[in-house]
């Protein structure tokens, strides 16, 4: 991690929800999902709020031998967001403890909030996550 990294650091990220990350999208196989609203669906937006961080960290990392993967989300999700808004994330680093990070979130869509959370990741370095995860599979 970079001396650059530090609580404080904002992130903001706009996204023009498409009809695929809706509900009836999410999985496609279970077949209750077809019949869903096609509004933005909440494990859509859990992954933007994760990809969001991760484009605000990066260049506080030294990517991509050191990586950030998620690893706690506490997260509302109070307005239905219809395919074409634009979904704009906000956030804050509001704690280090040594690779733990802990932001604070919210996500509006053009009309009103539809969110807060506060996620959790963790600075992993990926040659050895990987190495890991390889070790893993092999005992399958």
């Amino acid at each position: 991690m970079k001396d650059s990294l530090q609580p404080g650091l904002t992130v903001e990220f706009k996204f023009k929800v498409p009809e695929n990350k809706t509900v009836p999208f999410i999985y496609p196989e279970f077949s209750e999902g077809h019949v869903m609203p096609k509004v933005f669906a909440t494990g859509f937006l859990l992954a933007l709020y994760e990809f969001s961080c991760i484009k605000a960290l990066n260049p506080h990392l030294e990517w991509p031998n050191e990586q950030s993967v998620g690893i706690g989300m506490n997260m509302t999700h109070t307005a239905a967001t219809p395919e074409g808004m634009t979904v704009t994330v906000k956030g804050k680093l509001e704690k280090m403890e040594g690779r733990k990070l802990t932001f604070s979130m919210e996500a509006y869509d053009d009309v009103e909030k539809i969110s807060e959370a506060t996620h959790e990741r963790f600075v992993i370095n990926a040659e050895k996550f990987n190495a890991a995860l390889d070790k893993k599979k092999a005992k399958v």
